[in-house]
């Protein structure tokens, strides 16, 4: 890219949120998202060919705020990122096919995002961001992973779930426990009110060496637990508490063990799960016990959202990458496929 100043368009569309944000050499001018949960609020869990309608709907009128806010126009606009994965394939087409079209009219170049490098770095948004090299745990609905971070583009993974992502584990255990959706949310509500002694659920494979996941069995056990006793009101809340607690714990105690592996003392949290209250405050206490620094995008930015998305394109575009003139949606995509950006 040239030196003229920079101002990059960020779509995000991988599921069921319509995310739209400005990113520039001053920073972040604007970004508006669109949520879908009252839509699929009422068939327990996201429909992906409404998810897609509604991404065709939102899109345009959301660019257009975008624009607005940030006292822009279209044609100032340098380059285009848009998630192309991992995600709904129906969802990703409907980014993709805006941001390539807007791209070609406006012969500007574009960049296909990976959805979970957004979430890497959306701590980067902050004020304070942190400084590489560091461990990333992403933690959300579809992934859980720990990362060792050397610069935007160098990722090498550490660990993952071997089934169920924390996310995933989290929203069937609500919807066993019949606490509504989104799942995540609610259960860490229900566990508000619950009784951190009554149960006490395993730390699944934090007695083996490694730094893999599994929460199936955790999910197992909350139906187990709940099929033994009168499922209640408190009955509910206590086995949230002991659900919470032990998922919290259970990512505290790995990622402990990622620093003290790959020698570093910075952790980033991102994703979806890592708005979860529990989760930070156990992490915060490892973090005081093992002197490690850790930090989190703020909540609007844990869930997804363009500002990550334009950010990691802002990075990658400056780069000198872009894509070919082509749409291409990638539904599944791992992050260790992604190149080091060439560097000019």
């Amino acid at each position: 890219m040239t030196n003229q100043p920079q101002l990059i368009l960020g779509i995000e569309t991988s599921c069921d949120e319509t995310g739209v944000a400005l990113y520039g050499d001053k920073g972040l001018l604007a970004d508006a998202l669109y949520s879908q949960i009252e839509m699929h609020a009422e068939y327990g869990g996201v429909v992906p060919e409404l998810a897609s309608r509604d991404h065709v709907r939102k899109l345009i009128p959301l660019i257009e705020q975008c624009v607005t806010k940030a006292h822009v126009t279209r044609e100032d606009l340098t380059g285009i990122a848009y998630t192309t994965g991992p995600g709904l394939i129906g969802a990703l087409f409907a980014g993709v096919s805006v941001a390539r079209s807007l791209a070609y009219a406006l012969n500007i170049p574009s960049i296909g995002v990976h959805h979970m490098e957004g979430h890497l770095l959306a701590p980067m948004l902050e004020n304070n961001p942190p400084s590489f090299p560091f461990v990333a745990l992403l933690v959300s609905g579809g992934h859980t992973q720990l990362i060792k971070v050397g610069q935007v583009g160098e990722y090498e993974l550490l660990g993952e779930s071997l089934d169920d992502a924390a996310g995933e584990a989290f929203d069937k255990t609500a919807k066993l426990l019949k606490l509504g959706y989104p799942g995540g949310p609610a259960l860490a509500a229900c566990a508000e009110k619950g009784n951190p002694k009554r149960f006490n659920f395993p730390r699944p494979m934090t007695n083996r060496p490694g730094l893999d996941f599994s929460f199936s069995g955790l999910k197992t056990f909350a139906l187990t637990t709940s099929q033994q006793n009168t499922l209640d009101e408190q009955t509910c809340a206590d086995i949230a508490r002991a659900f919470e607690e032990a998922v919290a714990e259970t990512l505290a105690i790995k990622c402990k063990r990622a620093l003290m592996q790959t020698g570093l003392s910075t952790l980033v949290v991102a994703g979806g799960v890592s708005a979860n209250k529990r989760l930070r405050s156990t992490l915060n206490q490892m973090g005081k016990e093992t002197g490690a620094e850790i930090f989190y995008p703020r909540h609007e930015f844990c869930t997804d959202n363009g500002a990550m998305i334009a950010f990691a394109g802002y990075q990658r575009l400056l780069a000198g990458e872009h894509d070919a003139l082509h749409i291409k949606a990638r539904p599944r995509w791992p992050l260790s496929e992604l190149n080091l950006p060439q560097k000019k």
